[in-house]
């Protein structure tokens, strides 16, 4: 297996959501507490970043250009040219404590993102489908934090974290309808040194999730046993997803949060975005259908 490199120097405070985008090559990310979207530029190796009008929880690019965000206060359009938003639903306006946090793209072109309390106490969470028609749909409720959304490679298994649970669910999806049901553990972490985070699923239908705290990737198989660790030289990863020309690069977010200076003198690319080869490829991401 090849070495993590350094894909790109940053220090995220709270690096999350890497999304690959076919058609330009370039892999995006967010920095959710320093309010940043970035974009590496795969050929040139060139950077760029904006600076969003609140905290961004989760994005996606859409099919007829420019991106949708789960802002923390709700969904809205982005414009990266002129910096204006077009608001489309604030479904949590009576729960202040609450914020957007993890969110995918379907491959019918929906939206999902889930909310979290940004106290990181209480469940009061839930779990979002946002139609191309723009219509809202509350699919989960109870959550602590959301995290790691992504549909096995048949559309038939849809998976969802709360990582205050330290838990990853397996659901079955109706592709068609966009309808999820028969919620079961898929994986704990309680025995684990880290904590779930974000994920992906491979061409092999194996589920990646970074492990937040714990130093490293986990590769599970699609019974939920582990088939591989990735160990990692930095505590916070966030989250994966699959990138490169052939879709064999996994990029990995990391965080800084609330490491010591002490910690970060140790792991100096704590907040960077890592990528390493792991011999196998992902699939491609959809946009938003809109």
């Amino acid at each position: 297996m090849s070495q993590i490199r350094l894909a790109a120097k940053a220090a995220n405070i709270l690096g999350e959501v890497p999304v690959w985008d076919v058609e330009s090559q370039s892999l995006w990310w967010i920095d959710i507490e320093g309010k940043l979207l970035q974009q590496l530029h795969h050929p040139s190796g060139v950077v760029t970043q904006w600076t969003m009008p609140e905290r961004v929880g989760s994005f996606a690019l859409c099919r007829t250009g420019g991106i949708i965000c789960a802002f923390a206060s709700g969904f809205a359009f982005y414009d990266l040219e002129t910096g204006e938003t077009d608001w489309i639903a604030r479904p949590e306006a009576d729960t202040p404590r609450n914020r957007f946090n993890d969110g995918k793209v379907d491959r019918n072109g929906r939206f999902w993102a889930g909310t979290m309390d940004d106290k990181l106490s209480e469940r009061t969470g839930a779990l979002y489908r946002l139609d191309p028609d723009l219509s809202v749909h509350c699919m989960e409720t109870g959550i602590g934090i959301s995290n790691a959304l992504c549909w096995s490679p048949d559309n038939s298994k849809f998976y969802f974290a709360d990582t205050m649970q330290q838990e990853i669910w397996q659901y079955d999806y109706a592709a068609e309808t966009g309808m999820i049901s028969q919620r079961r553990l898929f994986v704990h972490t309680r025995d684990q040194p880290g904590n779930p985070d974000g994920a992906t699923i491979d061409s092999e239908g194996f589920l990646w999730n970074a492990q937040w705290d714990g130093w490293r990737l986990v590769r599970y198989a699609p019974d939920g046993s582990v088939d591989r660790i990735v160990e990692l030289p930095v505590q916070k990863p966030t989250s994966v997803i699959f990138g490169g020309k052939n879709l064999e690069t996994l990029y990995i977010t990391t965080a800084i949060w609330d490491l010591s200076d002490a910690a970060l003198a140790e792991q100096p690319w704590a907040g960077s975005l890592l990528a390493v080869d792991v011999g196998v490829c992902g699939l491609p991401e959809t946009r938003f259908d809109r």
